[in-house]
């Protein structure tokens, strides 16, 4: 080592000697941040990609429920009868009709299900309470059924001008409002009562006849088809193999082990 840098090496020591005398030693002070810290405390941005997807839900949240959402959405037959108010698909070409949704026990193991409302079930907004619904009450108690036990409905909930049969464009729009209803009875038997119900459901073009005296599987229940009472007020010569078609259910009900 020079002379020179021997001098500047103890100046520096002098220095340094003298400001720890004045200010004590040399420390690094506690509340000196560490880096890691400050890192961790910092609020990092979100991932872009869950951004992403909260946009995704928000659009999908802001887009209207299909059809099949709304009826899954409905858990109860008042929730489908309230969306079935609101449901212009269900109306025909005929104006301010009422709804006629259905009747009768929530929980029945048998249900009829007929074709559309007649001009007196349109003004009580029940089914079957006219002449032919007088008659569907004597078939029941035949079989050692009351009304109350039994869930009634049609196919359409709006009746059609001059109570014609329902076209395939009216039975297309409201039949799934139907199925739901069945999902939320959950009966062991249908009984279909007329055609243009038995067709629809089961979507087989045949004649009644060809229809009627045998048990199709269908939602979990079993269905089967028979003359109308309106048809049988019409054509007495009918009641013979109608009745025999109700013992069929009868029989078929007890067997399930269908109450009461």
């Amino acid at each position: 080592m020079s002379d020179k840098e021997q001098e500047l090496y103890e100046d520096i020591l002098h220095f340094l000697e003298y400001e720890e005398e004045v200010y004590g030693p040399f420390t690094l002070s506690e509340s000196e941040p560490d880096i890691h810290d400050e890192l961790k405390e910092q609020e990092l941005p979100e991932p872009a990609v869950q951004e992403e997807t909260e946009v995704y839900h928000a659009e999908k949240e802001s887009q209207p429920m299909s059809l099949e959402e709304k009826l899954e959405a409905c858990s109860t037959l008042e929730e489908l009868r309230e969306l079935c108010e609101d449901a212009e698909e269900l109306k025909t070409d005929l104006e301010n009709t009422n709804l006629v949704f259905g009747v009768g026990n929530p929980n029945a193991d048998l249900m009829i299900i007929g074709e559309a409302p007649g001009q007196e079930e349109d003004r009580q907004r029940e089914p079957f309470v006219g002449a032919a619904g007088q008659l569907l009450n004597k078939i029941l108690k035949a079989i050692n059924f009351e009304r109350k036990d039994v869930y009634i409905a049609n196919i359409l909930k709006h009746r059609p001008p001059g109570n014609r049969n329902p076209n395939p464009d009216e039975r297309l729009r409201s039949l799934p409002y139907l199925l739901r209803q069945i999902e939320l009875i959950q009966p062991k038997v249908i009984l279909c009562v007329g055609r243009v119900s038995g067709t629809t459901l089961l979507k087989k073009e045949e004649s009644l006849r060809n229809l009627r005296g045998q048990f199709y599987p269908f939602h979990g229940a079993e269905l089967t088809v028979t003359y109308h009472p309106a048809a049988l007020l019409r054509n007495p010569q009918w009641k013979r193999p109608t009745w025999e078609d109700v013992q069929k259910v009868r029989e078929k009900y007890d067997a399930l082990g269908g109450k009461p």
